[in-house]
Formats: structure tokens, C-alpha cells, sequence
């Protein structure tokens, strides 16, 4: 199950002073809480909640870095989301493990409600999206029927907007099928490893980091589809190791707390 979904609907973390300073810098920023859009500047990419954030704010923050990306999950919704009540009675079972539910894409109005959204957020200047919860519809997702449907919807949206850019998270089995349509996949936790049970974050283990970054690169190669790498690391000493990890395989990357609601910074 994908780390990043479990932060989505948490109270923002306002930050009205700059953030302590951090060690090193990601090319990438993943962020779900509200920060000052002074703040998030030189990243290839930044990934945001959008509702957090007005069409003046992601100017500037357009400005300040390379890409912009708004968050939305193709895969799941929450109860907390703007656009549950709309969708409750289209949707396709619970996730019991995170109190979600699953996107029903043979529903025409889930398909349209996931259009109008991504229609008024891009409205907002962002250059794309992230496609949260893709995964679902592998082999040993929740939707595996629906992969087809899947498919088809990436394909609208690309040929809808081919200027935009569309960034896949997980679900690799798919991209096959789904590489024409996004511009690059996100993997999380390839160098690492963190567990909810006992909260620890650490390394992966060396043999299994290798395995999944050869894989990786022969994605990249075949399908010459940019691969980005989301990490999380609590201290500077395993920032550091994970730096060192990935480092080598030359893909934009971003390394940080597992609660994704600020500037990762390290002791």
C-alpha cells in the first residue's frame, strides 16, 4: 500500500516563518500541508495539495522552480475529500486499512468528476498532475478488472491536454500499457524502508535496493520515461546513507519525513 495517501486530508502545516535550513536539498518536493510559497524554491518538481494553494501563489511558486504539480488520486477517495459526497454511491468497496474508497472508473460519473476536477485545478497554471493510487489496478490491487478502464482514462487526459504532464505513481506491471500516456513514474521507498508498526524508519536491505534500482533502470531505458524516487529518512544520518544510495542512478529524487507536511529538514 502507497505511503503517500494516508497524509492527504491531515490539518495543513501552516508555516509562517522560513523553515529551519535543511541539509543538502531533493530535486523534488512532495508536500500535503500549506507552506509559504516564498519558501519552495530550486526543484525540478514540486508535488502539492492543491486545494491549499490560488492561482497567484502557484505563479509564483511556477517562478521559483522548474515544474508544478497538483495531487490527485485515480484510485481512491476519502470521506474527507471535496469530492466524496459526489461519488459515494459510485464507488467500488472500502479500503478498511485506510479508511478509503475505491474509484469505480467504469462509472461515467466518476470519470466526469474526475475530469471537472482536473479541469478547474489546471485552471489554477499548474504544468500537470500526480496520479496517486495507479497501483490499484495491477494484479494484486483492489481493481484489477478495471485496468482497461484505467488505460483509457490516462488516455483521455493526455490527448486532452498533451501539453500538460502527468506523472504516475507506482502500479510498474502497467507500464506497458500506460508509459505512452505519462511523462514519469514515481516509486517510493526503493532505498528505504519504513514500517508503520513500530514507526522506525531505516534502510532497505542492500540486496533488494539493487534488485528494484536495476529494475528501474531498465524501465528507464526501455521506455525512456524519467523514473523519480520518493524516500523518507527521520535523521541526517540516514539522509545521508540514502543520498548515498541513490545518488549513483542519477533520478530526480526526494528525501523526507513520512508525514509529507513540510520542508524536510534533519538532526
Amino acid at each position: 500500500m502507497r505511503l503517500i495517501k494516508m497524509f492527504l486530508f491531515v490539518l495543513p502545516s501552516i508555516l509562517t516563518a522560513n523553515p529551519p535550513a535543511a541539509i543538502g536539498k531533493s530535486t523534488v518536493l512532495v508536500c500535503y500541508g500549506r507552506l509559504n510559497p516564498e519558501d519552495i524554491k530550486g526543484y525540478d518538481y514540486v508535488i502539492l495539495e492543491p486545494q491549499f494553494y490560488n492561482i497567484y501563489e502557484i505563479r509564483k511558486i511556477k517562478s521559483q522552480n522548474e515544474k508544478v504539480l497538483a495531487y490527485i488520486s485515480i484510485g481512491e477517495v476519502n470521506a474527507n475529500a471535496p469530492h466524496y459526497a459526489e461519488l459515494k454511491d459510485h464507488t467500488a468497496g472500502k479500503n478498511e486499512i485506510w479508511d478509503s474508497y475505491y474509484l469505480d472508473l467504469k462509472s461515467e460519473k466518476t470519470v466526469n468528476t474526475l475530469l471537472r476536477i482536473i479541469d478547474r485545478t489546471l485552471d489554477k497554471e499548474y504544468d500537470g498532475f500526480f496520479l496517486d493510487n495507479v497501483d490499484n489496478y495491477t494484479t494484486w490491487g483492489a481493481q484489477p478488472n478495471q485496468k482497461q478502464d484505467l488505460v483509457n482514462f490516462l488516455k483521455t487526459i493526455s490527448e486532452k491536454y498533451p501539453e500538460k504532464i502527468w506523472i504516475q505513481n507506482a502500479g510498474l506491471e502497467l507500464i506497458p500499457d500506460t508509459a505512452q500516456y505519462v511523462d514519469a513514474v514515481v516509486i517510493e521507498s526503493v532505498a528505504t524502508n519504513y514500517t508503520f508498526d513500530d514507526k522506525t524508519y531505516k534502510l532497505r536491505a542492500e540486496a533488494d535496493f539493487k534488485a528494484y534500482a536495476d529494475k528501474l533502470a531498465d524501465i528507464n531505458k526501455k521506455y525512456n520515461l524519467p523514473i523519480i524516487l520518493i524516500e523518507y529518512a527521520d535523521t541526517e544520518k540516514l539522509y545521508k546513507q540514502v543520498l548515498h544510495r541513490i545518488k549513483p542512478l542519477g533520478f530526480d529524487y526526494f528525501i523526507g519525513s513520512i508525514d509529507l507536511q513540510g520542508i524536510p529538514t534533519f538532526k
